[in-house]
């Protein structure tokens, strides 16, 4: 077993690089620490799935291994995208499970998301985890071994496609392309959507954990570019792109435009309101100042919250929110579905609604937007990134703004844009977003954080250039 080391116990999942920071004897302390805790919450049975990464064989072996010693029994589902780890707690009989997976991170990295009891666990329950790991790796006497749990496989894939073609239904056929960037979503998309009707184009939907062709992150364009070409070579009219676990949606239309989730959220917001009038509707800092005012139009409440898939869906379970997103792409859906995050179940949705379009890229494209970035990085060291923002929320000033709102770092509002930092929960890095309504605006925005992040750390290097 490698040395524990704290950094891999994140603020939402647990996540490592395969051989230097996660293996093996790692995956089954993290098995037994797991188990305990979900039979002290009365739970006997816990699900594992694992996506398509090179090292998922091996780490769920183990973990599955640590779990039964420490008495629980193992519904092991195999190679399956995040939500249906998600699903099978909702209709298996166990409420907790554990996916290994690296979600977007790059081949050598694998990890945990995890639901315990029901709940997607973070923060506080996480370090707990790794606290309890170090009591049993340090003591000098050995585990108790009780009742060894039972272990067995279970195909879930047919009861998680009926689940959603039994409540989904298009209004007409759809031509689509669908780019799974190798990932594990790749085994599922394409028979999910012919059967909902629709002639589908698969690009790199073959599952390869070394990710040949491009990172399987459809929140960074770059990622976008081979649906973006095959939307322009060929007859489809939407492109549907997913994360390395499935549990992200990114969207492309007929012309090429990325429909960021911001803005995909006001579209299922209009529709889940029809339903829902009156309800919260969430959705994290990073998104458009377009979608409060959208929601309120529509007869919903706006509600903005932190980042982070478990914040929303414990937020979620909270306020009895029908519907949440972020802009990374996570959305989540309570109407008619089961409130978590689901890339897959997503595009059904969206595919649901502009199928009742005889233009579905002019519906997109005439959703509200103004002049944006996307996420930019600033990259700092471990731990720098907390510390930055810190000083930025105490010391830093910004003149003319009409609201500053630190829920989760720094955004800072403006009549005409709104600028953000705040800082990662995975990584060494302070997030930033711009958006305005005129380029101008843009660089005066990124001017004044420029200004204040500078006179925190005068040598930091922004990752935007101010074009005044």
């Amino acid at each position: 077993m490698l040395p524990l080391e704290k950094s891999i116990f994140k603020a939402y999942d647990i996540r490592g690089v395969v051989g230097k920071t996660l293996d093996a004897g790692i995956a089954h302390h993290i098995g037994l620490a797991f188990g305990g805790a979900a039979r002290a919450l009365g739970e006997k049975t816990v699900v594992i799935g694992r996506d398509g990464r090179l090292s998922g064989r091996e780490l769920t072996a183990a973990l599955a291994i640590g779990l039964q010693e420490a008495g629980v029994d193992v519904i092991d589902l195999g190679m399956v995208v995040t939500p249906m780890v998600y699903f099978a707690t909702h209709v298996l009989g166990a409420q907790s499970g554990v996916m290994i997976t690296g979600s977007h991170n790059p081949p050598d990295y694998n990890g945990f998301k995890m639901v315990l009891a029901g709940e997607a666990i973070y923060g506080e329950t996480i370090q707990a985890l790794y606290r309890e790991i170090v009591r049993a790796v340090g003591s000098a006497v050995p585990p108790q071994v009780g009742r060894i749990g039972d272990y067995r496989t279970h195909d879930i894939k047919e009861a998680y496609l009926q689940r959603i073609l039994s409540d989904v239904k298009l209004a007409r056929p759809m031509k689509i392309v669908v780019d799974c960037g190798n990932g594990v979503a790749g085994a599922f998309a394409g028979e999910l959507y012919r059967a909902l009707g629709c002639e589908v184009q698969e690009l790199f939907c073959e599952v390869d954990g070394t990710f040949p062709n491009h990172h399987p992150d459809p929140a960074h364009p770059e990622n976008l570019q081979d649906v973006i070409r095959a939307l322009q070579s060929g007859d489809a009219e939407l492109g549907l792109a997913f994360d390395g676990d499935g549990d992200r949606l990114g969207v492309v239309t007929k012309d090429g435009q990325i429909i960021y989730p911001d803005r995909q959220l006001m579209l299922f917001a209009a529709d889940v309101l029809t339903r829902h009038p009156g309800q919260s509707i969430l959705y994290d800092v990073k998104c458009t100042r377009h979608l409060a005012p959208w929601i309120a139009r529509h007869g919903g409440t706006p509600l903005m919250w932190k980042t982070g898939h478990s914040l929303v869906k414990a937020k979620m379970r909270e306020t009895g929110a029908p519907l949440g997103g972020e802009m990374s792409g996570h959305v989540f859906f309570k109407d008619r579905w089961y409130g978590f995050d689901d890339g897959l179940y997503a595009g059904v949705r969206l595919l649901e609604l502009l199928s009742r379009e005889n233009d579905p890229s002019a519906a997109l494209n005439a959703l509200p937007q103004s002049i944006s970035t996307p996420e930019l990085q600033l990259q700092l060291v471990e731990g720098e990134n907390f510390s930055l923002i810190e000083k930025l929320q105490e010391d830093a000033e910004f003149p003319g703004a009409e609201k500053i709102i630190k829920i989760d770092g720094l955004r800072v509002e403006y009549v005409d844009g709104f600028g953000l930092a705040r800082s990662s929960n995975t990584t060494p890095v302070v997030v930033m977003r711009f958006e305005a309504e005129s380029d101008a605006a843009l660089a005066r925005i990124q001017s004044e954080f420029k200004r204040v992040i500078l006179a925190a750390k005068p040598e930091a290097l922004l990752p935007f250039q101010v074009l005044l």
